[in-house]
């Protein structure tokens, strides 16, 4: 079974879960110390979380609703989980129940299924808010919980609204700091482990790479972009720099990326990478999105302008794509359209490659080169010794 998806907006009050568990005769929940008395859940705000030891997502989102639950029981407040077992016998109910730090209903088949059926459950992992009819709850809980963590209690609709006009705040806002840091950490890390404010960073172009080392695009484009970022160290004066928003699976990952990377990073453990692959609605990686000096977004398809332009795309902006199109047509036009080059037997074509090598000079060419159709031969502009100039 899959994540759980939408389901419906409303729910019933808790009272109805009452009425189940007395149809059942079920006077009591189940903690790990023993019997708990209903008595003992009134006036709290109970989620149902259906779930069975089986299910990999189950398993993958347990640990998370973990820490969540443990987040707003030191937070003080009055929420309680009750786990709804989808489990095939008892021993792997108590076996997946052990890691819960929460209440459950006892393992009972008929109990199941009047509560699946009763809240609509077609997939696991669920979480079902049990609140009055006058509380719309968000659609997917399980989802908000994914992306926001405890910040998506009490998985209101409104809770939900409010969120994303946070994240649309700090996507639109114009504030490096506020989408970079939070109240325990100012500050993004070198490869070499130091640390460096995000307020030093104001007044500078900023590129946020999003990747891991796992993938082979990625660590393909990486290389490009080290050569874009060390050429713009010199020619702008440090006025461009990249943070990178890892994705890698662990730290030992994003250990070697950082040591192949010349810029800054957000710290592995930091949920800000999270985040910002949501606030950017970042699905592919390598992806990389740019931040002006006036802090706010200028594009989130850098990687691109990158591929195609190198840093002559830079600041990234839309009219510095314009431009750059306008300036390669003109020296395209001021070109032949054929070559016959006294170094190659072949007639040779005008075309526009995204990046190749010069078999005469073995420098890395862009653009414009004078390429053979008969075979594997590419020529700068500047290195053809011309027997005469064939005009089309």
């Amino acid at each position: 079974m899959a994540v759980s998806a939408d389901y419906q907006v409303k729910f019933p009050e808790s009272g109805d879960l009452y009425s189940i568990l007395a149809a059942e005769g079920i006077e009591f929940l189940l903690s790990h110390s023993g019997e708990v008395p209903l008595e003992y859940i009134h006036g709290k705000t109970i989620c149902l979380f259906f779930s069975a030891i089986w299910c990999r997502p189950c398993k993958d989102f347990t640990p998370e609703l973990i820490k969540l639950y443990e987040n707003l029981q030191n937070r003080g407040e009055e929420l309680e989980i009750i786990f709804v077992s989808f489990d095939h016998d008892m021993t792997s109910f108590y076996e997946h129940f052990w890691c819960m730090p929460w209440l459950a209903v006892p393992f009972n088949l008929s109990l199941l299924n009047k509560l699946r059926d009763k809240y609509g459950i077609s997939r696991i992992p669920s979480l079902v808010p049990l609140y009055s009819d006058e509380i719309s709850v968000a659609e997917d809980v399980i989802g908000l919980i994914e992306d926001y963590g405890s910040e998506a209690f009490p998985f209101t609709k409104k809770r939900k609204e409010e969120l994303k006009a946070i994240d649309d705040s700090k996507r639109l806002g114009g504030q490096l700091e506020k989408l970079l840091t939070h109240e325990s950490r100012n500050y993004v890390v070198a490869r070499n482990g130091s640390k460096v404010l995000v307020s030093k960073l104001v007044g500078k172009t900023i590129g946020l790479y999003f990747g891991a080392h796992w993938c082979p695009p990625f660590r393909s484009f990486t290389s490009q972009l080290v050569d874009v970022y060390n050429e713009l160290a010199t020619t702008d004066k440090g006025s461009f720099e990249v943070i990178l928003i890892s994705t890698d699976r662990d730290s030992r990952e994003f250990n070697i990326n950082m040591t192949n990377m010349p810029w800054l990073a957000i710290p592995y453990e930091d949920r800000t990478r999270q985040d910002l692959c949501r606030i950017f609605n970042v699905k592919l990686i390598p992806a990389l999105v740019i931040i002006g000096p006036e802090e706010k977004t200028v594009t989130t398809n850098a990687r691109e302008m990158v591929s195609l332009y190198g840093s002559r795309s830079f600041p990234f902006t839309e009219s510095r794509i314009v431009e750059l199109k306008a300036c390669l047509k003109k020296e395209g036009d001021s070109l032949p359209r054929k070559v016959k080059d006294n170094k190659h037997e072949h007639e040779l074509n005008l075309d526009m490659a995204k990046a190749y090598v010069c078999d005469f000079c073995k420098k890395q060419g862009r653009f414009w080169a004078f390429s053979c159709n008969a075979c594997d031969y590419d020529l700068h502009p500047t290195c053809v010794e011309e027997e005469e100039a064939l005009l089309v």
